[in-house]
């Protein structure tokens, strides 16, 4: 089997559960040093270029240093009493590909540093089952293990698209050793840039790698103190406006409203009614939400009516208020929303939501995504070389610019969403984007910085104008294509420890500041109570508001600007009618044994199938609970409202922000 088949074949075996529950378990050989000085076991050749490597001059040393299943250690394993107890009693039967996203963590560990694999992708399972199971001082050596060895390993998501093993491996030990800073170790120095990394073809990919070192340290090492940029000198200015876009003269980044600093804590928020589908044309998500007065007492529902259930009972108790979701979010600290698209909305309530709770938006176009705009055929998608498609897109962008230029809730025009991976459907399937971008991507970005151009030829505030791209795909392309893009917009699902190179990458390619455009978790996993998927989404969003944070004007990167959570509310229309064609074929047997479920799927139930995979808590998207608050049991939508975790572990954070 293929490296990238194996790799592949992890989201389509992703819920084949191996035997056990998840429990913590001791190594028998964890070895004997906590922190491996690996010049003391080989050298260092080319560090900080495309022909580094790590050369062993010593590998029963190294081996010994490591411990049991970390490189090169091929033997202390096959010793270990415990993995001779689960190998003899039959707990390990079955591919390895089924021991990845369960809670049998010792098993998962067991199989994973013995499996026949490529060694960077065998080595990164055996240190995630290491992290899971809390063994956190393990995972890191492990995880560094392929920094220092493997830095060039790859694989394929479930997209096909390239995932860079060393990359991932290096965002892995800062995180963990940021968030456990009782152990005592930090990384220092190291750097994983793959040159030509944007095109989904890795065969022209350039590795610059330089593992750096992990250090002794103590908490306060941590605290690294931030730069203040107020004290630089501003080399360029965007905006003539109360909004301005600064480049200080070190290449951080900051955005301002009224000369002070402004944080995008933004939130996506359509809080649709329950049983209302686009699909089958009973919703309009970015409008319809915006006008529904349900109770006829003159006030829009969700942001002025939703009360709280704060005992989960799915009834509205004497001591539950309607208080409104715009109060909630301003308690939480958002101070932006986004909205995909500025046709038929309320602007009286827009104008409402600013005055009264100090929101600003993101106001965009979707520029051909899903057909919108250009006049296209669905199947056949926006064509970014045909004149009319370009001419009814910029007609709108017009329309869109020339409606709001004037309102002061608007903080930037976002072109876009995702547009990158867009390629046309099948006449009679379900699949496809209406667009073309991804196989046109040259015209796709110069089409991007046309659109751009009008609307700085029409806004007399020169607001910023953002791209809202899927994550760093054709990150060159655009950087090329599109130079009159302020902000780099990302939407960027990586995983708990945050969004790793997206802001190096952005800074080295692009030279502009980055604004994720959408990051989230789902709050469900089939194997876990509620409690506990809800307590994983808010260590996941956690963990990606920290690494944002970490990316601000004076610090680390310097050019984040924020993020736009997405979102505010779950919606029950999102599940697909049935799981793509390509899983089918792959995993009949799993398909087989679902099918009936999705068969039965409704906008009015609360869906717990999956429709790709992610990097979110069992591996898969459940697009039906993403929100950070919950309807309830839906019989009293739109008002009623569950507040999870995830929105006090926001509530917290943000509350130095006021």
């Amino acid at each position: 089997m293929t490296k990238k088949l194996s790799i592949l074949l992890l989201y389509f075996l992703i819920f084949a559960s191996a035997a056990g529950a998840a429990e913590l378990f001791k190594l028998d050989d964890p070895g004997s040093e906590d922190i491996v000085n690996y010049e003391k076991y080989g050298r260092f050749v080319d560090t900080g270029t495309a022909g580094y490597k790590y050369v062993i001059t010593d590998a029963d040393g190294l081996s010994r240093a490591a411990g049991e299943g970390i490189f090169p250690n091929a033997t202390s394993l096959l010793k270990d009493p415990e993995f001779l107890n689960f190998k003899n009693s039959g707990k390990l039967k079955g591919s390895h590909w089924q021991y990845i996203n369960t809670d049998a963590f010792q098993a998962n560990f067991y199989k994973w540093a013995v499996a026949s694999e490529d060694p960077g992708t065998k080595l990164y399972y055996t240190a995630e089952a290491l992290e899971k199971a809390g063994l956190i001082k393990q995972a890191v050596k492990a995880y560094y293990a392929i920094l220092v060895n493997f830095p060039k390993a790859h694989g394929l998501t479930y997209w096909g698209t390239p995932w860079y093993i060393g990359s991932v491996a290096l965002d892995k030990v800062d995180y963990l050793c940021r968030q456990n800073p009782g152990l005592g170790m930090k990384l220092t120095g190291a750097s994983v840039i793959v040159e030509k990394s944007f095109d989904n073809d890795t065969k022209n990919d350039v590795f610059i790698v330089n593992p750096g070192r992990i250090v002794s340290a103590t908490k306060e090492d941590f605290a690294e103190p931030a730069l203040d940029v107020s004290k630089l000198n501003v080399i360029k200015t965007v905006g003539a406006g109360r909004v301005k876009l600064l480049e200080y003269n070190n290449a951080n980044w900051q955005l301002t409203v009224d000369g002070k600093p402004y944080v995008v804590r933004g939130i996506a928020y359509m809080p649709n009614r329950v049983g209302l589908s686009p699909d089958h044309g009973t919703l309009n998500v970015h409008k319809d939400w915006m006008y529904s007065d349900i109770n006829k007492n003159r006030k829009i529902d969700s942001p002025y009516d939703s009360w709280v259930d704060n005992n989960r009972n799915d009834r509205q108790d004497k001591d539950e208020p309607a208080v409104g979701d715009y109060k909630l979010m301003k308690d939480m600290g958002v101070n932006t929303m986004r909205l995909y698209d500025h046709v038929g909305l309320n602007k009286q309530l827009l104008k409402e939501s600013y005055e009264n709770f100090g929101f600003m938006y993101l106001v965009g176009d979707p520029i051909g995504m899903y057909a919108i705009g250009s006049g296209a055929d669905w199947y056949y998608g926006t064509d970014y070389t045909n004149p009319e498609h370009i001419k009814n897109m910029l007609v709108r962008v017009r329309q869109m610019v020339e409606e709001y230029k004037d309102e002061p809730y608007v903080l930037m025009w976002v072109l876009g969403n995702e547009n990158n991976y867009a390629e046309p459907g099948k006449a009679g399937e379900s699949s496809g984007s209406g667009c073309r971008a991804k196989i046109q991507p040259e015209a796709y970005y110069k089409f991007v910085n046309e659109a751009a151009k009008l609307i700085k030829s029409l806004d007399p505030q020169q607001r910023p104008v953002a791209v809202a791209n899927g994550d760093t795909l054709f990150l060159d392309i655009c950087a090329q294509n599109a130079p009159d893009i302020d902000v780099f917009g990302a939407n960027a699902y990586r995983g708990e420890q945050g969004f790793g190179s997206v802001w190096r990458d952005v800074a080295r390619v692009y030279g502009r500041p980055v604004l994720i455009t959408e990051y989230g978790c789902s709050a469900y996993h089939p194997d876990w109570t509620l409690e506990q998927s809800e307590q994983g989404q808010a260590r996941y969003l956690q963990g990606n508001w920290e690494d944002i944070e970490n990316n601000f004007a004076g610090h680390r990167a310097g050019n984040a600007l924020g993020g736009i959570l997405f979102e505010w509310v779950d919606e029950w229309w999102k599940a697909n009618s049935d799981l793509p064609p390509k899983i089918q074929q792959q995993n009949k047997e799993w398909y087989a044994k679902r099918s009936k479920m999705y068969k039965k799927l409704k906008p009015y139930k609360h869906d717990i199938v999956p429709q790709f995979g992610a990097p979110f808590l069992d591996g898969w998207s459940y697009e039906e609970w993403l929100g950070i608050t919950t309807q309830g049991n839906g019989k009293h939508s739109p008002f009623e409202r569950q507040l999870r975790p995830a929105y006090f572990e926001f509530k917290k954070m943000w509350e130095k922000y006021k």
